[in-house]
């Protein structure tokens, strides 16, 4: 039987945080119910499958962080993350499916799915992995940057973070090359008067997150 290898994305629009890949190779022998874009299901049924898909498919994670953002754009950084994801599955798939993307960087047979996630089970399962992991990261950034509410809005556009950075100096985890996070930064001279991230608070998150990745099986 043919194996297929689902690469989706999540957090590439965002204006804060990393953006973060997964690859999913699905069983062949079981069907995991309800797999779809990772957006279209609640947050129950996301984690519900999200646990499914991590017990019975393999599953690689690879993160790029706001750093790696903003020196190699999100275009390239997504690439990146996707190549990490899939560096982290064992078996060699006969053809990858990509959501959209175009992705140069695999020695395979890949296909690019304009709403791939939407519309075959492994992307939409890579989707909903993508999502969970970034999810979970933004979540616990609260802890370091809680003017921010970073749990609800992930990091992205939304009215409610930009009245947040309207009163707020800007985080180390903003993207400091995406236009709107540009242009605050031209309208009120920054230079590198950050809000303070506490690194070593930033440290414990990414090493929270590791430990759990290693936990569910997602980290070596």
């Amino acid at each position: 039987m043919k194996i297929n290898c689902g690469i989706d994305e999540a957090g590439r629009g965002a204006l804060a945080g990393p953006v973060v890949a997964a690859a999913v190779i699905l069983p062949s022998n079981e069907i995991i119910q309800g797999l779809d874009d990772s957006k279209k299901i609640t947050k129950k049924n996301r984690d519900k499958l999200f646990l499914e898909i991590v017990e019975l498919g393999e599953v690689g994670i690879g993160f790029s962080s706001h750093r790696v953002i903003d020196k190699i754009n999100i275009l390239n950084a997504t690439h990146l993350a996707m190549s990490k994801a899939f560096s982290n599955i064992k078996t060699k798939p006969d053809q990858i499916l990509v959501d959209g993307i175009n992705s140069p960087l695999f020695e395979y047979d890949t296909r690019h799915i304009i709403g791939g996630d939407g519309k075959v089970d492994c992307i939409g399962a890579a989707s909903i992995v993508a999502k969970v992991v970034r999810d979970r990261f933004m979540s616990m950034l609260d802890r370091v940057f809680p003017n921010f509410n970073f749990s609800k809005h992930k990091g992205y556009g939304t009215k409610e973070h930009f009245d947040s950075l309207k009163k707020n100096s800007l985080t180390e985890i903003h993207r400091k090359t995406f236009t709107p996070v540009k242009n605050l930064i031209k309208s009120r001279n920054y230079k590198d008067s950050f809000m303070d991230s506490s690194n070593s608070n930033l440290e414990e998150i990414n090493i929270e997150i590791n430990n759990w990745l290693r936990m569910i099986g997602l980290l070596n």
